[in-house]
């Protein structure tokens, strides 16, 4: 095996993409297999054209309510065929950078094929064979449709096609009141669509914090979006141009159909059989170092069913491939992943909800809760709706953050931080923060909780002593 790659990466999404730079940069002789076009779900129908297309929303959005500003406002139709352009254009500027040829400039051999293993040390892509002392599977998802009856019989999106829409639908249901669909939901309304979210559970953003996710349901109802709960899709059918979708106690009808049911791990027709790697419709599996249960493969991202992240996938490429090519091992695999929702006002958390800790810990959780509508520069934007939530026990020890609010992305990368490196809340409420910022919301939050720790107990008793005493 003296000719053999050091490491054949299958897949050129993020988390692939991430592990070439790393193999280039370690010296590794490195293939890179991708079957469609490098970039993946993030470049191509995820986090970039959605991020654009949430932005356009909200621009079209802030022009319609510029009175809250005191400007006059602007209420024009949108072309959405305009708008889809403008997205091309981003995830084009985007993918000059993991291009085949910037990749290839870079000493990477790159090969646009299918992949199928041969043994565990050679893979066929196209004609040729390649060999390789190590190789990751890092092939991600793709859409996971229900079996809903008459599905199959109708035209409906999801979204890998949404993004081929050149005529705004005047009216969209969208089925599965999840991240994306949420996501979806409020940019297409704010475009001017006529929307109608259904959620086969109580509420949307199931995995959230509750009280984080009615925030985000009433500014949906404030916007016009008709959001059913605890509806479930029972059948489709498509009558001239209309799409009929029966829930257990209605029907809908729309111009439009929208499928956001969640993802399934990408693992058919890579003869995974020959290699010997263990795998189901699940996922395939692997041990804490991201490792197969052959020693010279490795797997990591989406393909493995867990948590579905672009970060968690670039992140686990990366220690995969630190595994695979120096010595030693690190854990791949996290039982705490953040991850933020990015509708207006945006959902943000890390670590155990509200819910979650006091199933487990009960009376010893304590939760400290600033809202936005106390934050300057949030008063300053007319954002105020939500509020950053602290999850504690009473000595202080952090067990998660939920932030809604206008920059909950930004905002809760101090408290996965803080949850990373084991920081007491009373680590953060000594930083400064500047001011005016969403971030302020952090430090009072932080300071409120550290007060009430101070004030509990043996401590609160001695102090308030104290201050009689001082009179």
């Amino acid at each position: 095996m003296n000719d053999a790659y050091d490491l054949v990466i299958i897949g050129g999404g993020s988390a692939g993409l991430t592990a070439v730079s790393l193999a280039v940069q370690l010296g590794a002789r490195v293939a890179l297999v991708e079957r469609h076009r490098l970039g993946g779900d993030c470049t191509w129908t995820g986090c970039v054209p959605s991020k654009t297309l949430l932005k356009a929303a909200r621009v079209a959005h802030q022009m319609r309510h510029a009175d809250h500003h005191g400007l006059a406002p602007v209420d024009q139709e949108v072309d959405l065929k305009a708008v889809m352009a403008h997205v091309r254009d981003v995830i084009a500027d985007v993918y000059e950078e993991e291009s085949p040829a910037a990749l290839r400039d870079e000493g990477v051999d790159v090969f646009l094929e299918e992949a199928r293993f041969l043994d565990p040390h050679a893979l066929a892509v196209g004609d040729v064979t390649l060999t390789f002392r190590h190789a990751l599977i890092a092939t991600g998802a793709h859409p996971s449709v229900p079996g809903i009856e008459g599905l199959d019989d109708v035209e409906y999106l999801t979204y890998e096609t949404i993004w081929d829409l050149e005529v705004l639908p005047k009216r969209l249901l969208v089925v599965g009141a999840g991240p994306v669909g949420c996501e979806m939901s409020q940019a297409f309304r704010r475009l001017g669509s006529e929307v109608t979210l259904v959620s086969s559970r109580d509420r949307i953003l199931p995995r959230d914090d509750a009280e984080a996710a009615h925030v985000l349901e009433e500014v949906f109802a404030s916007e016009g979006i008709d959001v059913r709960p605890n509806s479930r899709a029972q059948r489709v059918y498509q009558e001239g141009g209309a799409i009929h979708v029966l829930t257990d106690d209605d029907q809908l009808v729309g111009d439009a159909l929208m499928v956001a049911t969640g993802r399934r791990p990408s693992v058919e027709g890579l003869d995974l059989e020959k290699a010997g790697v263990s795998y189901s419709a699940r996922g395939i599996q692997v041990n804490d170092h991201l490792q197969t249960n052959q020693p010279g493969i490795y797997a990591a991202g989406d393909c493995l069913g867990g948590y579905q992240f672009t970060h968690y996938a670039g992140w686990q490429a990366f220690i995969a491939t630190r595994n695979a090519l120096l010595p030693g091992a690190s854990d791949g695999i996290l039982d705490r992943v953040p991850w933020t929702t990015f509708t207006d006002p945006e959902l943000a958390h890390v670590g155990l909800t509200e819910e979650q800790a006091r199933e487990s810990l009960g009376d010893e959780v304590w939760i400290c809760r600033w809202s936005m509508d106390q934050v300057d520069r949030a008063r300053t934007e007319g954002a105020t709706s939500g509020f950053i939530k602290l999850v504690l026990q009473k000595d202080g020890t952090l067990l998660g953050a939920t932030a809604v609010a206008g920059r909950a992305g930004e905002m809760i990368q101090e408290w996965i931080h803080a949850l990373e490196h084991g920081l007491n809340v009373g680590d953060l409420a000594e930083d400064i923060h500047v001011y005016p910022t969403y971030a302020t919301a952090s430090m009072k939050a932080a300071a409120e909780a550290r007060i009430m720790q101070l004030l509990s107990g043996t401590s609160g008793q001695i102090i308030r002593g104290l201050r009689r005493l001082l009179r």
